[in-house]
């Protein structure tokens, strides 16, 4: 079996934390994002919320804490923006952010579509401050998710990418009205909106070939 590179762990592991810590932070107060952009004091919190992630997934624990600094170092980065902010982030490649609601929404994965924003990397943050805030208020799509200041080697783009996922790229009513929403805060320009089951396919690769499903 081929052994799992330290640095490679301690990032996947970061993200998983990310998660971890704003589900239980959310579970009894305001999103992670809001108390670092409000400039709450959290570490209290977030020392016994990593207590409950070390109990839960111990390796993931241990490699987070193989870096100098340890909590204190992961909150600091935080703090900074890292994991709140694209263009603070580098240590993941993605900044997601879901909309009110039970963890499982009984999806189709095949069903899911999304609009597609791309902007220079100096709007990335400004552009995501927008959809985060309309997706934590249950607003736009089911949930959303922006690239981040880590380069991607599977990128083709300098610019920056936020997906706006909604449930079923079939129900038009609702895809539209996302649509609306997304031109309400300030993106007006023309969208195109993809669906999961192109990735799937590995038709998002192929050359020449339209996966632009709707276009508004």
């Amino acid at each position: 079996m081929e052994e799992i590179d330290p640095e490679s762990l301690a990032e996947v592991a970061y993200g998983i934390f990310l998660v971890f810590l704003n589900r239980e932070l959310r579970a009894h107060g305001p999103h992670l994002f809001e108390r670092v952009e409000q400039g709450t004091d959290f570490k209290a919190d977030l020392c016994e919320i990593f207590e409950h992630f070390q109990e839960d997934y111990p390796p993931l624990a241990a490699a987070l804490l193989l870096r100098p600094g340890g909590i204190d170092t992961i909150y600091a980065g935080i703090l900074e923006g890292e994991g709140i902010l694209p263009s603070k982030t580098t240590r993941m490649y993605w900044i997601t952010q879901d909309a009110p609601g039970p963890a499982s929404w009984g999806l189709d994965d095949e069903q899911v579509g999304k609009w597609l924003i791309f902007v220079p990397p100096d709007g990335a943050d400004e552009a995501w401050r927008k959809v985060r805030d309309e997706t934590a208020r249950g607003l736009l799509g089911i949930s959303a998710k922006v690239s981040t200041a880590k380069p991607n080697p599977d990128s083709r783009d300098e610019r920056a990418v936020i997906y706006i996922y909604t449930r079923d790229w079939a129900d038009e009513t609702d895809v539209m009205r996302v649509r609306k929403r997304l031109r309400d805060i300030g993106f007006v320009d023309r969208l195109g909106y993809k669906r999961n089951i192109e990735t799937y396919r590995g038709e998002y690769s192929e050359e020449g070939k339209k996966v632009t499903y709707y276009s508004a």
